[in-house]
């Protein structure tokens, strides 16, 4: 992969080589993020002064269907969309990984012979040294580098501003000391421990391959170490929906106790037979023993283990409407899917924390809307508990209900996104 110094580099974004991918990435969107590349130029120049750098980009993601179940090796249906973290990032011959983030207005310096997480477990450096030090534990190549990053993968929004972020440092990794040789696997299993061992979040494997993989795909968890991924060849452009992210309000409480209980629940179920996850149990032994397991683990672990059998068939059930054409029947899984988590899973709000409601009060009104035009579909969206709700609604409507969720939980509050068909790569590699 050759790089361009800087002045090449702002001539290569808004030449004719790059200017086919930017409308396949952004659509109508695609001059204003041609100038949020040459932003990051620019910042790059402004901070390291001049050098060669590549160009990178990586997507932020949504589930359509599959609401926790990655972590007990289930099935997803998940998107990467439009909004991403851009960078540009150059190679500076030291030991040091230097990183300057305009968005969040951070800049820091990572000692590569100092990659021990910090006693707070928590934040971007610790991030960032967690993927360098999966890096290494795989045997890949890591070094210095210079990157100057922008995000609009909007954060505390349910479409994984983390594992966008943690995908576009893999793809550095990847293009400026391993040839470009390293599949998108190895990123989700580099972010995932990196969430796991830094920051102490018991994450599974999803957010990072929607970011990574890019379009509407199919995963299946079974084999956590080589997970099955199909792009699902289906147009949404062309169903007549919009999909709506609508945020409900940052909660107040620290969820990493909530996110964590959903794993470790079914985990419980799943040692209850002797196993490790469940997908190596079935939801018929469930049934079978279901007065044991509930003494044994509780009841709320029992629905949440009802909730990730039945999540698994709604996968399935989407897929297949989606490679069939049927979108109508696909949006009944969702919004089966969104019923599931609200009742089995239970993760729309916290229970010590009742006055404190957002995604309940969020889905409900969007269920009353779209009862009224009779048409789309709702669901939590991400971990859930605090955060975001997803929203398929009529093009014609996308609008009218913006204005509707914005009156009701403030402006702002509901972004219309597309699905995009690139995860997480290097620019200048893709228009090669």
């Amino acid at each position: 992969m050759n790089v361009m110094n800087l002045k090449k580099s702002r001539e290569f974004i808004t030449g004719k080589a790059a200017a086919p991918l930017m409308e396949r990435l952004y659509q109508a969107e695609a001059e204003a993020n041609v100038k949020r590349y040459l932003s990051v130029i620019d910042g790059y120049e402004r901070k390291f002064g001049e050098g060669e750098v590549l160009l990178f980009t990586s997507a932020g993601r949504t589930e359509i269907c599959g609401n926790h179940t990655d972590h007990n090796h289930g099935k997803v249906l998940a998107a990467s969309i439009d909004l991403d973290c851009v960078a540009a990032a150059g190679l500076n011959q030291s030991s040091k990984v230097r990183i300057v983030s305009e968005t969040f207005d951070q800049d820091f310096e990572i000692d590569l012979n100092d990659l021990e997480p910090s006693k707070r477990h928590a934040g971007t450096v610790d991030l960032t040294k967690g993927i360098m030090k999966a890096f290494i534990n795989s045997g890949y190549e890591i070094g210095g580098f210079n990157a100057y990053v922008s995000s609009n993968v909007i954060a505390s929004a349910g479409v994984s501003s983390s594992a966008s972020y943690e995908m576009l440092i893999c793809s550095m990794l990847n293009e400026l000391f391993n040839d470009g040789r390293i599949d998108v696997v190895a990123f989700a299993h580099a972010g995932k421990y990196s969430e796991n061992v830094y920051w102490n979040k018991g994450s599974g494997l999803m957010d990072q391959m929607a970011c990574a993989v890019g379009g509407l795909i199919s995963l299946d968890f079974n084999d956590p170490l080589s997970p099955t991924v199909e792009r699902v060849d289906f147009d949404f452009a062309k169903t007549g929906y919009s999909m709506i992210m609508v945020q409900t309000g940052k909660g107040h409480a620290d969820l990493s106790e909530e996110y964590s209980s959903i794993p470790n629940e079914m985990k419980a179920v799943a040692a209850f037979f002797g196993k490790e996850v469940l997908s190596e149990c079935s939801e018929d032994e469930l049934i079978d023993r279901v007065k044991e397991v509930r003494e044994s683990c509780g009841d709320r672990a029992v629905m949440r283990a009802f909730h990730y059998f039945e999540e698994n068939k709604k996968v399935d059930g989407a897929v297949a409407a989606l490679k069939a054409g049927d979108f109508e029947k696909a949006l009944s899984y969702v919004k089966a899917s969104g019923n599931s988590s609200w009742k089995y899973l239970q993760n729309t709000y916290i229970t010590g924390a009742v006055k404190e409601q957002g995604i309940p009060v969020a889905l409900a009104l969007t269920e009353i809307y779209l009862d009224k035009i009779g048409a789309g579909a709702c669901r939590v969206n991400g971990g859930g508990f605090a955060g975001v709700i997803q929203a398929f609604v009529p093009e014609e409507k996308a609008e009218e209900y913006a204005a509707y969720m914005d009156k009701a939980l403030g402006e702002g509050s509901a972004h219309i996104m597309k699905i995009r068909p690139v995860g997480a790569a290097c620019i200048n590699r893709l228009c090669e």
